[in-house]
């Protein structure tokens, strides 16, 4: 697999293949180093199960990072090593979990934004290389970065496009995205960024059913506009009017939300739609297409097996800003004492778990 490393204008770098064997089996050594368990490999040998004493400790069947995770963190280790003698950045975390972006800075690769934030993108030159994330990165943001000649390796995970191609999709038809997720998280305003499409698309985020219900009665009934663009300021398009905007719509997400959340935000607004203009009409109106991430939905499906067992606690280890991981301490919550963990050392005595309350 080659990366494209793009400069600004029309002229672009040479392909650069950063997974050479030679550089790959380098960063395998280095990532296993970082990452593998000889625990969790026990474990897991031992089909999910182990018993110390009384204690029995179970383990989904599936959990840790999915192949475009995997990628990201490969891509990083592998930039490093390509480009020894050359600066290094990153947009944002490269995943939502710490222990990884400590890792990754202590390569020497330096944070572009967010609270982490490092260096600028005003102060690049043509030298730099810069790593764009998993989640991927606004339009907006990506031009800077191109215009100032940088090398770019883009770890996006090809869940995320396929969403971002969909949400273009609409914008060409001139359907609303209607966009299920965190609006300020990185993923979801890439996602947007791509659903203003050629600059006349619109979208409006919503997070919860509540949200969904609000959207759903406007398209019923219509209401104060001024009073949904407050609730939903930060989260909708600029020039968004949901007198006009929300006449053909389209559901998208971010990819590591609930699947059933999802599919019940989508039910509902295409029951508002249908509501509003008919059967015939609304076939026309409201588009949907599915792109919930295979490896949060095989998470989730694996939890979800696990809970059937009897347990006394769950533990969910993972980044407190890691959608998926949250998700999972959610449907964990619902079924028996859940506590969301940062890593091993909350885990203070037999007595005592710092743990991380979602509801805070």
């Amino acid at each position: 697999m080659s990366t494209n490393l793009i400069s600004s204008g029309t002229t672009a770098r040479q392909k650069v293949n950063l997974r050479t064997p030679d550089v790959m089996a380098a960063v395998q050594q280095q990532v296993e180093s970082h990452y593998r368990s000889d625990i969790i490999e026990k474990v897991r040998r031992a089909g999910g199960i182990i018993s110390v004493g009384d204690t029995t400790v179970r383990l989904a069947k599936q959990f840790g990072f999915c192949y475009g995770v995997e990628r990201a963190i490969d891509l990083a280790y592998a930039a490093r090593k390509v480009f020894k003698d050359r600066r290094l950045f990153i947009v944002g975390e490269i995943i939502h979990n710490p222990e990884v972006n400590h890792q990754i800075a202590s390569l020497g690769i330096k944070n572009l934004t967010g609270k982490n934030k490092e260096a600028d993108i005003s102060d690049l030159g043509p030298d730099d290389v810069v790593i764009v994330p998993a989640f991927g990165t606004e339009l907006s943001i990506q031009q800077q970065i191109k215009d100032r000649g940088c090398q770019i390796v883009d770890t996006t995970c090809g869940d995320v496009m396929s969403v971002w191609k969909r949400v273009r999709k609409y914008a060409s038809e001139s359907a609303t995205s209607i966009i299920h997720g965190k609006a300020e998280h990185e993923e979801t305003k890439a996602t947007s960024s791509r659903a203003l499409g050629d600059g006349s698309g619109h979208y409006v985020v919503v997070l919860t059913l509540a949200d969904t219900d609000y959207v759903c009665d406007y398209i019923r009934h219509g209401g104060d506009k001024q009073a949904f663009l407050e609730r939903f300021k930060g989260a909708h398009s600029p020039g968004f009017d949901p007198d006009v905007h929300l006449q053909t719509v389209g559901v998208a997400n971010q990819t590591t939300m609930l699947r059933g959340e999802t599919e019940e935000v989508q039910r509902r607004i295409r029951q508002a739609v249908l509501d509003r203009d008919g059967p015939e009409l609304a076939e026309k109106n409201f588009r949907f297409f599915d792109t919930i991430c295979g490896a949060t939905q095989e998470r989730q499906d694996a939890l979800r097996e696990l809970l059937n067992v009897p347990m006394d606690l769950l533990l969910v280890v993972g980044g407190y800003n890691s959608s998926n991981t949250s998700h999972l301490a959610e449907m964990g919550e619902e079924k028996l004492p859940t506590y969301f963990v940062l890593n091993a050392s909350r885990l203070v005595s037999a007595t005592e778990i710092k743990h991380y309350d979602l509801h805070e």
